[in-house]
């Protein structure tokens, strides 16, 4: 078992049992052998206290940018005359990783369209070393955990909760009722009967 697992706490158990390597016998070692082959290799409590691997995502504020950094920023990324791809099939068959970093499935970038800012999600990565650079690919793929969903996106698994919880919400505020669609069923049946007698 390593101990890079372990917070410094954890280290000190065996310390603070007044326990020296001289003072033990033979058949406290191999109890101890037992009992640390039966112990998890990592209890829940230190899962949690884990420190994030990535750093956190890093938003730009257009409105916060100067004239001059706009200018420089402009010269640096001119505008290409490449043709990008307008639908999903011919996405499909472009080149992986993505090159397209504005676009809305990209993973790398998110742009908000009110104001204008953008997040860029893995700070720490360039657009071509990321493992999975469009959402569509990876909802092409089916199902996947939370944990996996986060690790894509550099967020948490809870985070993830939250957006799937909300976007659930989203879908059944917008799609009509079982009641709305027996009425919508209903009035058309009406019509079908009215436009009958009238024949």
């Amino acid at each position: 078992m390593s101990h890079d697992n372990f917070d410094d706490e954890d280290e000190d158990l065996g310390a603070d049992e007044g326990l020296d390597g001289d003072e033990t016998s033979e058949g406290d070692t191999a109890a101890d052998t037992d009992a640390a082959s039966e112990m998890p290799e990592v209890s829940r409590k230190i899962r949690r206290r884990r420190r994030r691997t990535r750093p956190r995502s890093k938003t730009i504020a257009m409105k916060r940018l100067t004239r001059e950094e706009l200018r420089v920023g402009a010269l640096m990324y001119p505008p290409v005359d490449i043709p990008r791809p307008t639908n999903r099939e011919e996405c499909r068959g472009e080149i992986r990783p993505c090159p397209w970093v504005a676009c809305k499935h990209h993973l790398y970038l998110d742009i908000n369209p009110e104001t204008g800012s953008i997040k860029i999600n893995f700070p720490d990565l360039e657009p071509w070393e990321l493992k999975h650079t469009c959402a569509l690919d990876v909802a092409e793929r089916g199902g996947i955990t939370l944990e996996e969903v986060g690790e894509i996106m550099n967020l948490t698994r809870e985070r993830i909760r939250q957006v799937e919880v909300r976007g659930l919400l989203k879908l059944k505020m917008g799609s009509p009722s079982q009641d709305e669609l027996g009425a919508d069923l209903l009035a058309q049946a009406a019509q079908a009967a009215e436009a009958k007698e009238q024949n």
